[in-house]
C-alpha cells in the first residue's frame, strides 16, 4: 500500500510539473507572437559588453521563443543575434547547422557564445564540428538538449520529432564526435519529460537545475546567472 501511495504521489507531482511546463510554453509562445521586438535592436545594446551571443531555439520554436533570454542578455549589454531563417526549426539538424554557420560568416562574428535550447544544442554542436572552419564559435551553453536522443521520439510520426530517435544517424554521429564537447556546457533539469535519459554529455561541463521540466528551466535563476557570468562576468 505504501509503495502504491508513493507511486501515486509521484505521478501526481509529474502531472503537475508537466502542466506547468506546457503552460509556460503557451505563455512564451503568446508573448513571442505579440512582441514587436526587432532582431536588429537586439544586436545593438546601448553599451555593448562581452562576446556576441547567438540564440538557437528548439524544434517547433521560432526565435521569439527565446525572447526572454534575449531581453535578459540585451539589457545587460550583450549583443544578441537570432536566426529568423530557422523558422519554427522543423527541418533537419544539418540544415539548421548550415543556417547558423552562414549567419556567423555573413555577420563576421567571432568569439561567439551559442545559447541553445533542446534541438538547438544539436544544431550548435554540428555547426561547431562542420560549419565553423574559422572557429567563430568559442563555446555553447545548451539547455535540455537530447544529445543521445530521446526514446519517446519513437512514439511520433512527424519527421521533426522522430529525428530524435537514439538510433537516428545524425544523433549517433554527433554522439560519437567528442572533439568539441569540452567547449559545451550542458544545462539540464533533473527531470525532463521529453528526454528521459537526460542531457549528459561526455567531456562537457554539466549543470543540473532544480526546476523540473523541459521548458521551465529556461526561466531558472541559476541558468540566468550562468549566462550573465559567461557573457558579462556578472
Amino acid at each position: 500500500m505504501q509503495d502504491a501511495t508513493r507511486t501515486s504521489g509521484g505521478l501526481l507531482r509529474q502531472t503537475w510539473w508537466r502542466a506547468r511546463d506546457y503552460a509556460s510554453v503557451l505563455g512564451w509562445q503568446a508573448a513571442g507572437i505579440t512582441s514587436r521586438t526587432d532582431p536588429d535592436s537586439l544586436r545593438s545594446p546601448a553599451n555593448p559588453v562581452g562576446p556576441p551571443v547567438v540564440l538557437v531555439p528548439g524544434v517547433y520554436e521560432s526565435w521569439h521563443f527565446l525572447l526572454p533570454l534575449a531581453t535578459l542578455l540585451h539589457d545587460h549589454g550583450v549583443r544578441v543575434h537570432v536566426l529568423p531563417d530557422l523558422g519554427s526549426n522543423r527541418r533537419p539538424v544539418l540544415r539548421g547547422a548550415s543556417v547558423l554557420g552562414r549567419y556567423l560568416a555573413a555577420h563576421d562574428l567571432c568569439d561567439v557564445v551559442v545559447v541553445a535550447h533542446s534541438k538547438g544544442g544539436l544544431i550548435g554542436k554540428l555547426a561547431m564540428l562542420r560549419e565553423d572552419p574559422s572557429g567563430r564559435i568559442a563555446s555553447m551553453i545548451a539547455v535540455n538538449t537530447p544529445f543521445a536522443g530521446s526514446s519517446y521520439a519513437r512514439w511520433f510520426v512527424t519527421p521533426a520529432v522522430r529525428a530524435f530517435i537514439p538510433s537516428d544517424a545524425t544523433i549517433v554521429a554527433l554522439d560519437a564526435e567528442r572533439t568539441v564537447n569540452h567547449r559545451i556546457t550542458s544545462v539540464y533539469s533533473w527531470w525532463d519529460p521529453h528526454i528521459p535519459a537526460g542531457s549528459a554529455l561526455d567531456g562537457a561541463t554539466e549543470v543540473v537545475l532544480d526546476t523540473p521540466g523541459h521548458f521551465r528551466p529556461l526561466a531558472d535563476p541559476r541558468l540566468h546567472e550562468l549566462l550573465l557570468r559567461r557573457t558579462v562576468g556578472a
